[in-house]
């Protein structure tokens, strides 16, 4: 079979990769297509991440064990996967985490298994816009962030007004005594 990959970035909008690959090859052999596909050094640390349909994290699948792990989960490596041994349906989601530092990740997700095919070696079959850069200046990040984070504090700052609908002021029966010719909006 072969499993047809999409990856995105929320760093760059125009940026996509589409990556076939053969079910039987391991994630050592997808990551290595991703990174030929976007020009990034493969010496770097990677994970995937496999994903619930809402991008929430749940197994690794991870290029070395670091022995960090505290947790009872087994330290899957990609070296010792086939892609078929933990994918298996069109739509399972994954994040391919390429900088640890600041946890940057492209978002990939199966979009389509060609089944009674065979691949010898992945192809990156759609290439449109430039990823991200593999690596960020850690104080331009920093300050990305620390602006995100006043924003965010500013809007947590934000009093709600108890006139509005299920505040202490609500009147549900201001708005079911209006006729249906009534315009509450001029």
């Amino acid at each position: 079979m072969i499993y047809n990959f999409r990856l995105v970035s929320d760093e760059v909008a125009n940026f996509k990769r589409e990556i076939a690959i053969d079910s039987d090859a391991s994630f050592l052999q997808l990551r290595n297509a991703i990174c030929d596909a976007v020009g990034y050094d493969k010496n770097q640390m990677n994970s995937f991440f496999l994903c619930d349909d809402n991008w929430e994290k749940e197994q690794e699948i991870t290029l070395e064990d670091m022995g960090m792990d505290n947790s009872e989960d087994d330290i899957l490596l990609m070296e010792d996967y086939s892609l078929i041994d933990l994918i298996e349906e069109e739509g399972q989601r994954m994040i391919f985490v390429f900088d640890y530092m600041t946890d940057r990740c492209f978002f990939m997700e199966l979009k389509k298994i060609e089944t009674n095919k065979t691949l010898m070696d992945p192809v990156t079959t759609v290439s449109v816009g430039q990823p991200p850069k593999q690596f960020v200046d850690l104080d331009h990040f920093t300050d990305d962030i620390d602006a995100k984070a006043k924003t965010k504090a500013a809007t947590d700052d934000f009093e709600f007004n108890d006139d509005i609908y299920g505040g202490e002021g609500y009147d549900e029966d201001d708005l079911t005594n209006l006729s249906d010719d009534t315009d509450i909006f001029n």
